[in-house]
This record gives C-alpha cells, structure tokens and sequence, in this order.
C-alpha cells in the first residue's frame, strides 16, 4: 500500500527537462550575424569614395571642379569624370576589358594629343609638339583649359565635355561582305568608339589647324572645342566629319 501511495505523489511533482549538450551550447553561444554581401567599387569610382572619406577637395589641374552631369545617357558610362588633381594614370587602369573608358577623359585627350600627327597608319610628324614628351602635352592642355575658360566664362572641363557630346556621330559604316562581294552597311556605333572618333578629330582637326599657319597648338585646340560645344559646323572640323558619316550612313541604310 505505500508504493501506491508514493507513486501519484511523485507523479504530481513537476518534472524538469534536461536538454541536451548541443542544445545548451547553442543556447549559450551569441547568434551570429547574416554576412552582409560587399560589393566592390569599380576603378574609375575609387577616386570619388577615397576623395568622400578623407575629404580631398580635388580639382583638375588645381582649378576646375569636375562636379557636373553628363547630359547624353549613352555616353555617360563611358566619360569618366573623377577627381584627379594630375590627369595622368600611367597604365594603371588596363586590366580590365574597356579600360578606356576607366581613365579620366581629360587623360584620353591628352593621349590623342600624342600622336596626331598620323597619316594613315603612319607617325609623320613626330617633332615639335608631337615628339611624345607628356610634359608638353600637359601643359598644352592646361593652356587650352585656360583660354577656354577665358572666352567662355564657363568650366572648360564642362564645355569639353559637351563639345564631345555634341561632335559624337551616333551612325557608322560597316563593310559586309556576302558571297564575294563587298558592300557598305549603316549601323550603330557603340559608345565608346563615339568618344574615340570625337577626340580623334578634335585633336585632328587642330593640328591641321596649327601646323602650316602662325597658330599656336593650345589656341587651335581651344577653337576647335569652342566651335563643337556651340554646334558651329563652319569653324568645327569634328563637326564637319561627323556629318559626312552620317551622310554616308544615311545613303547605305
């Protein structure tokens, strides 16, 4: 009769669950948090997140600010504007694919000013301004920058940049060849060869400008750039090309 007795007695205490090891461990142990997934900055927006987080105030060349939009969508990947107080990578930026366009786009005005002086595929001219000197041609385009400035009374980095907007064709040429035969086709240019024909003819165009004529090279430079932001096809060359192509593109479409 006591063992009866004792066993609802025992029943009725409340009964304690023992939970495993694991489980106390895990309970013990902070949860810990979701990794958050890092994305890393492209190399033409390096320099805007290190100038946002020490507080560089950068200007091009020491006296422009580069702080304004590109107006043309299509071009606007491709027209790097970060703030470089020397325009000058050396190489630092081909790594990549499209590593044009990574570069400052005053850097890829000077690098068309290397070498101007082509024909065809030939160096012709390789003396005076045209000797592959860097220094000469900062100094040049600095010049250019400041008579620009002079005239205008504007940012000569944003009216550079409209004038390349403003003198990209937006149609080409493409030869097709089918069964034999070659023949002419209209088609889209892609950005990145809009901006290579634009600064090949600006710079083109001013050495034609300067070379046989009492003109200096910044001073044809500076007209040429002037001309194609104000869309004056009289006095642009660049201009002038690009309407040819387009022409060209319009009659083989």
């Amino acid at each position: 009769m006591m063992a009866e007795e004792i066993k609802p007695a025992l029943e009725a205490q409340p009964q304690t669950e023992v939970k495993p090891a694991k489980k106390i461990k895990s309970a013990l142990q902070p949860e810990k948090s979701e990794a958050k997934e890092t994305v890393k900055p492209e190399i033409k927006d390096i320099p805007k997140i290190q100038a946002k987080k020490y507080n560089f105030n950068f200007k091009m060349f020491g006296k422009w600010s580069t702080d304004f939009p590109v107006l043309d969508q299509g071009l606007k990947p491709y027209i790097n504007l970060a703030p470089y107080h020397v325009p000058i990578s050396a190489g630092r930026a081909i790594k990549k694919q499209f590593w044009k366009s990574k570069k400052s786009i005053v850097e890829r005005l000077m690098g068309k000013l290397l070498i101007p002086g082509h024909k065809g595929k030939k160096h012709v001219w390789t003396s005076g301004v045209h000797g592959g000197k860097i220094i000469t041609i900062y100094n040049i385009i600095k010049k250019t920058f400041e008579i620009i400035e002079n005239k205008t009374k504007k940012n000569p980095i944003e009216v550079f940049v409209r004038a390349l907007e403003t003198a990209s064709p937006k149609e080409g040429v493409a030869t097709i060849e089918y069964g034999g035969i070659r023949y002419p086709k209209a088609s889209d240019l892609a950005p990145q060869r809009r901006i290579d024909l634009a600064l090949r003819w600006m710079t083109q165009g001013a050495f034609t400008a300067s070379r046989k004529n009492k003109k200096h090279m910044w001073d044809a430079l500076a007209e040429e750039i002037i001309a194609a932001s104000n869309n004056d096809v009289t006095k642009s060359t660049c201009l002038a090309k690009k309407l040819e192509l387009e022409r060209q593109s319009a009659a083989n479409r």
